[in-house]
């Protein structure tokens, strides 16, 4: 499977738009609120080198290292796209690189080679670091006692969900709330518990051990602290769940090798633009898994449909459902082939003791109260909150 090419990558990033994403808590009233920020001592890339490969973003927030690309990119900066160049988050420069970026921009491979030289040379100041950090928190999701579990897990409770929408990179927020309504109503009708949150803080031990399942809704750019990282991934080896959904697995760079390769399994390399939206089959692989429980051997929806550079079945997973490329125009601008041949679209997998469950589908906001769809996501809730071990392949 071919990578994705930096002028597709730049491309798509434009039709992309930012905006501010709502948090609620269902079942239980207003979202718990959080603590006051404190200061993040562990960001990733922290005390990185400035170089070619860095967030774009930390680039853009030195006056060093901003000079070092203006000078040996030249004009080519200036024909960036403001949604490129946002100090912001969310911003699309917080997943893309410099040299992932030299294509749409117009950068020579030399100029780009010149600028990582003179880029490693920098000296990374306490102010870099500040800047770098700043788009991380530490902020704790506080929980009402009453809600909060007791040491023993009873078989008979309800599982209790929590929504992670920290969200650095692109946001699109139509496709965000519909998500969100989604995961709230299906919690209601199923008498779930779900708490919903904005903040990386509440990705601790401590505030993770309430939780049976964490929703990744749409997550894109880095947002995890080192320790937060290592609480995510303990949570789940010990039995913890984690669905995920479409743009959770769609950023052009990703910073957290991990996250996408061993989490999520797969590296997204691109979806059709012309149209961006097209009808395509839906293919159920495995009718007897109790994620494909009410759905139907296949269904045509309308939808963005990703692409990737890697097959999640190399990564250890169980594939739910494949696209049928024959059904719709698998190109990229410019004609990018963007066929897998054997093209998963939704999978789980094992991580230790845990559950992970990936959707590519979900870009439109109309996708989230499709019959099927609503059914697919009902059932890897079920599946990824279940409290006993994961076994591969169930």
């Amino acid at each position: 499977m071919m990578r994705r090419t930096l002028k597709a990558c730049a491309a798509l990033a434009a039709s992309f738009f930012a905006a501010s994403i709502f948090t609620v808590s269902a079942m239980a009233g207003p979202a718990p609120a959080t603590m006051a920020g404190t200061a993040v001592l562990d960001c990733p890339l922290r005390d990185a080198p400035f170089s070619a490969d860095s967030p774009l973003i930390d680039l853009l927030l030195s006056p060093e290292a901003k000079a070092i690309v203006s000078r040996d990119m030249g004009a080519a900066l200036d024909r960036a796209p403001p949604r490129f160049m946002g100090t912001q988050t969310p911003s699309f420069a917080a997943i893309l690189t410099l040299r992932k970026a030299a294509g749409f921009f117009g950068m020579p491979a030399d100029a780009v080679d010149r600028a990582d030289g003179e880029l490693r040379k920098l000296a990374v100041t306490d102010a870099d670091r500040k800047a770098r950090c700043a788009r991380y928190d530490d902020d704790r999701l506080e929980i009402p006692a009453a809600r909060k579990s007791a040491e023993g897990k009873s078989a008979a409770r309800a599982p209790r969900l929590l929504i992670f929408e920290k969200i650095n990179g692109f946001k699109d927020t139509p496709g965000v709330e519909a998500a969100h309504a989604l995961f709230v109503d299906l919690a209601r009708e199923n008498g779930w518990s779900v708490t919903s949150t904005e903040k990386g803080g509440a990705i601790r031990a401590e505030t993770l051990r309430n939780f049976d399942a964490v929703i990744w809704n749409n997550v894109s750019g880095d947002v995890l602290t080192l320790t937060q990282r290592k609480a995510l991934q303990a949570y789940l080896e010990n039995g913890g769940g984690f669905l995920a959904v479409h743009g959770s697995a769609g950023d052009p760079a990703y910073f957290w090798d991990w996250y996408a390769d061993t989490l999520i399994g797969a590296r997204f390399a691109g979806h059709p633009m012309s149209p961006q939206f097209q009808d395509a089959k839906v293919r159920l692989e495995t009718p007897s898994s109790p994620l494909a429980k009410g759905l139907p051997a296949e269904w045509t929806m309308n939808d963005e449909w990703y692409s990737f550079t890697t097959n999640p079945r190399k990564a250890g997973a169980t594939v739910l459902a494949t696209l049928d490329e024959n059904t719709y125009a698998p190109k990229g601008v410019g004609g990018q082939d963007l066929r897998m041949g054997d093209h998963p679209i939704a999978w789980s997998k094992c991580l230790g003791k845990g559950r992970m469950f990936y959707s590519a589908i979900g870009h439109r906001p109309e996708t989230y109260s499709t019959a099927e769809y609503r059914t697919m996501v009902k059932n890897a809730l079920a599946w990824v909150s279940q409290r006993k071990a994961c076994v591969a392949g169930e």
